[in-house]
């Protein structure tokens, strides 16, 4: 288990590795409606159609008001990123993984933009930032299943 530096808390990454295939990560990563599972902030999510640039779906929180995001950009099996409206900004999630000698590394980096990126930082950034390396850990455990 490795963590990447974090640079603060409106723009973090964590990052683990697993005796998982890359394929188990990424099937993990892509079942959007599976998400509630290892995100424990999460009470549902949802996709509308194929996991591909520009599908768009919804989230809902423990905490706080639903949104919905949009897939931007897609590399199938490497990685990809989504983002969702946040007031004056947005929220960018990038995942991205590799797998050298039987290793699997996959990264989750978090990026709160615009004016209240350092308010968003704050709160809920530092909650996110504080979670991270468990919600790795646990999609780690699911695709060593």
């Amino acid at each position: 288990m490795a963590a990447q530096a974090q640079e603060s808390n409106y723009h973090f990454s964590h990052t683990e590795t697993t005796t998982a295939s890359a394929a188990r990560i990424w099937k993990v990563w892509t079942d959007v409606s599976n998400w509630k599972q290892w995100d424990k902030g999460l009470k549902e999510a949802m996709l509308e159609g194929e996991f591909a640039v520009g599908a768009k779906g919804k989230l809902i929180p423990d905490k706080g008001p639903k949104s919905k995001f949009v897939v931007t950009e897609l590399k199938p099996g490497e990685s990809y990123t989504f983002k969702t409206r946040i007031p004056f900004g947005w929220l960018i999630i990038r995942r991205y993984l590799t797998n050298k000698d039987g290793v699997t590394r996959f990264t989750h980096e978090v990026e709160f933009t615009g004016m209240l990126k350092k308010m968003l930082g704050k709160n809920p950034g530092e909650r996110y930032r504080a979670m991270l390396p468990e919600v790795m850990r646990e999609i780690a455990a699911l695709a060593e299943k």
